[in-house]
């Protein structure tokens, strides 16, 4: 919201200088946006007078315009603003200004073939407001060549500030005066609001309220006052200069009014030509078809949740939102009904999405106005309409009962000192929240605190404990370091959190890009990873393609490979920690930590190279990711169950499954070529998905020290030995034996070799591993050694069938 300093003047009595106003603005929680010296900003901006405004050879929407600027001869100015015209006075900008507007520095040109030497200038280039549509129109009496800003009186400082939606109050510069008052800044002034005497009985009756009784009612309380014999036109040139400082175009005496009223106290009004009201007025919801023609010069559609102000032809007014040209004030009105009411600022808003219309009114009204102006401010109008205007009069015409906050809040004072850390008198805390306009009552530690019919946001001790910290000033609050605590914090992390964090640095450790990818897929990908049942189904899905929950990570991590192979980058290795759900109860929801690699993006790097061939990923990848990461949990993949068993979505034999007991802990393999055909992907796709909740929690050890650490003196040995067993016979079963001949000696058994050919025997295989035995205590003999060795044979041959090779 925009104010002028010599506006907020008009309410409040202080000698604070601009910088100090704009400093305790943000300080009480009206944050400063900007704060412009007008004068100097618009400095280079003249009047002109467009002699003549002639249609451009070369372009339609384009004029050629002879501009009198002041300084004895005319200018061309093309200008395509549909506006311009012979006659016209307006705002010109000579080559060389800057347009705050557009950001840029104007210059001469040449346009279509014809010379321009300037730019004639709207409202939206000189960010006055956001009036793009044409340029600025000025009386005929404007005088040529003068500073605009001299002209207009916007050559003083203006302030822009943010408004939260809670502070409906603050919409209007009197309760921003009254802010700043409370926070010590000078004097509140008054402004009489008291009635203005009626010389007669109204014409236009108080309106009735015509709503069913299941319809939404967005107005609560309206009030209208015919004033007769009004002699409307121009605005005084101090009530024009007010509004263009601001950024609003000066209509007329009447429109100009409900204007200064609305900016200066936040609260709306709208003026209708009482001579165009075909009948008695109503209050009713909008039917079925009927449209507005409203005062932006654009038609809306309305429907039945939309209260409007209607006589015996239709829609005069959208409540709350804007009003419409049919009985809209121009200077030829002589009879006009001054409209003041309250409105449900729920259903203002919701009128204003549906709409699209984004008005000062309803700005205002959906921040909850003061319901207690409604006829106060009504009274205001009148006045001065009667000031400026003339005009007789007649009784208002009110209808409807107002909702005012009837709150009363028990405010302990120790609140202040435990909430915010400040140590503030009671004295000043009473102070404080009289000047606010809060009613106090009671006395000693607790207080009883009526709230003010302007802040229905206040409504708990919490809410005036934020009151007096604005006022005392949030710069004030105490920094305080927490307490230090004489003992070792708990976990906070819970363990589903923890392996979460612990996945994402292991797998981007791997050289994995982390992605976030969508939690909804189409109904075929969620049927094809195993999902698609009707209670994961979307009742109202954003897209098309997103009607299901996902059962599974891999679906994103594979329309992501495929985005980034059809831009180019075919080897990618990317991960995702996130969720995804099985079912719809909430045991169904799991966390899954799943990476994909595509074409040669393994661990060791990708791409082609001169020292040899790339290898394209494979099941072993996938298999390794999976291992770190339960290796970075804290779980050994040797001592978990492995079955070749693939997943749905790998291809056979290049796949298989982790498991611990009865329960699945994740996949491993190549994606299924006939699914990469489908998705649209070529090459490999090695993938693993780990279900990080399916993980046993460790188990706690009984002592919080770690075990001394146990290294041997000792070289370790090594002995390798070659099994010939049957194809079907999986390395991890030779491994398991090997090791277990002598859990205390035999520390590592890794395969070196598989060999498959005529000589070892059809359908027999030749595994070859290596066995790193490490003495502890002694130099082992070679007969210790030759005990263990024969150990390990035993225990391959009794549980593989295998015989050691020769």
């Amino acid at each position: 919201m925009k104010f002028t300093l010599d506006w907020l003047k008009e309410h409040l009595d202080t000698d604070a200088s601009s910088d100090e106003i704009g400093k305790t603005l943000t300080m009480i929680g009206l944050e400063l946006e900007g704060m412009e010296d007008q004068g100097k900003a618009l400095s280079a901006f003249v009047t002109a007078h467009i002699v003549s405004a002639e249609q451009h050879p070369n372009a339609d929407k384009l004029r050629v315009c002879k501009v009198d600027a002041g300084t004895g001869e005319l200018i061309d100015v093309v200008c395509g603003a549909p506006n311009a015209r012979t006659g016209l006075k307006s705002v010109f900008a000579f080559p060389g200004t800057y347009i705050p507007g557009k950001d840029m520095t104007i210059g001469k040109g040449n346009i279509r073939g014809q010379v321009s030497n300037g730019m004639l200038c709207s409202n939206a280039e000189l960010e006055l407001s956001n009036d793009h549509d044409g340029i600025i129109e000025l009386p005929e009496d404007a005088p040529i060549g003068m500073k605009y800003t001299d002209y207009a009186g916007i050559n003083g400082v203006v302030f822009d500030i943010s408004i939260t939606p809670n502070r409906g109050d603050a919409t209007g510069v009197y309760g921003i005066a009254r802010d700043l008052a409370a926070f010590g800044l000078g004097t509140l002034k008054q402004t009489d609001m008291s009635p203005v005497p009626s010389i007669g009985k109204s014409p236009i009756a108080p309106l009735p309220q015509q709503f069913g009784a299941d319809e939404p009612k967005t107005i609560r309380k309206f009030g209208g006052r015919y004033i007769k014999g009004v002699k409307n036109g121009p605005s005084p040139a101090w009530l024009q200069q007010r509004l263009r400082a601001v950024g609003l175009r000066p209509i007329n005496a009447i429109v100009d009014i409900t204007n200064w009223v609305s900016l200066g106290w936040g609260r709306p009004l709208h003026a209708y030509d009482a001579d165009r009201i075909q009948g008695q007025p109503v209050l009713r919801n909008a039917r079925p078809g009927e449209t507005l023609d409203a005062l932006d010069n654009k038609i809306y559609p309305l429907d039945e949740t939309m209260t409007v102000i209607a006589d015996d032809l239709g829609p005069l007014c959208l409540g709350g939102i804007m009003g419409g040209i049919r009985s809209g004030s121009t200077d030829e009105t002589v009879n006009v009904f001054m409209e003041c009411a309250s409105w449900d600022p729920e259903l203002v808003a919701r009128t204003g999405r549906k709409t699209g219309i984004v008005s000062d009114a309803r700005y205002r009204l959906e921040r909850n106005v003061d319901p207690a102006l409604t006829e106060p401010g009504l009274e205001l109008a009148t006045r001065l309409v009667m000031e400026l205007c003339g005009g007789e009069p007649m009784e208002p015409a009110i209808s409807g009962e107002d909702v005012f906050p009837d709150t009363t809040v028990e405010f302990p004072l120790a609140e202040v000192r435990r909430l915010t850390g400040l140590s503030v008198e009671p004295m000043i805390i009473n102070a404080i929240l009289t000047r606010l306009g809060f009613e106090i009552s009671g006395k000693g530690d607790v207080l009883s605190v009526k709230v003010p019919s302007w802040r229905p946001d206040v409504t708990q001790k919490a809410d005036l404990v934020e009151e007096v910290m604005r006022m005392v000033g949030v710069d004030n609050v105490p920094v305080e370091p927490l307490p230090r605590l004489n003992h070792v914090a708990p976990r906070m992390l819970t363990s589903i959190q923890n392996r979460r964090r612990i996945a994402r640095r292991a797998l981007a450790a791997r050289g994995l890009d982390e992605a976030v990818t969508w939690s909804f897929i189409s109904h075929d990908e969620a049927a094809r990873f195993g999902g698609g049942s009707e209670g994961l189904q979307l009742a109202n899905a954003i897209a098309s393609d997103m009607t299901d929950m996902r059962p599974s990570l891999l679906p994103g991590l594979l329309a992501a490979a495929r985005r980034n192979a059809n831009r180019g980058l075919a080897d990618l290795a990317i991960f995702e920690v996130g969720q995804v759900f099985l079912s719809d109860a909430p045991e169904g929801q799991h966390t899954y930590a799943s990476g994909i690699r595509t074409g040669t993006a393994r661990l060791e790097g990708s791409g082609r190279h001169w020292s040899g061939k790339p290898e394209p990923v494979g099941v072993f990848d996938a298999k390794a990711d999976l291992g770190a990461v339960l290796d970075a949990l804290g779980y050994d993949i040797d001592k978990v169950q492995l079955f070749a068993e693939p997943a749905p979505w790998s291809h056979p034999g290049r796949g298989g499954r982790v498991a611990q007991g009865p329960k699945t802990l994740g996949w491993f393999g190549e994606l299924h070529p006939a699914w990469a055909a489908e998705l649209d992907i070529d090459g490999p796709v090695a993938a693993f998905e780990l279900d990080l909740d399916a993980l046993p929690e460790p188990r706690k050890k009984a002592t919080r020290t770690k075990p001394a650490l146990d290294l041997s003196a000792l070289m370790p040995l090594t002995r390798d030995f070659a099994f010939v067993v049957d194809k079907a016979v999986t390395a991890a079963a030779i491994l398991k034996a090997a090791r277990g001949a002598d859990k205390a000696l035999i520390k590592d058994v890794t395969v070196f070799d598989v060999f498959e050919g005529s000589h070892v025997g059809e359908g027999k295989k030749s595994v070859a591993i290596e066995v790193t035995i490490q003495p502890s205590d002694k130099t082992l003999t070679e007969e210790e050694i030759d005990r263990i060795s024969a150990g390990i044979i035993a225990a391959v041959t009794k549980t593989s069938g295998g015989v050691l090779r020769a």
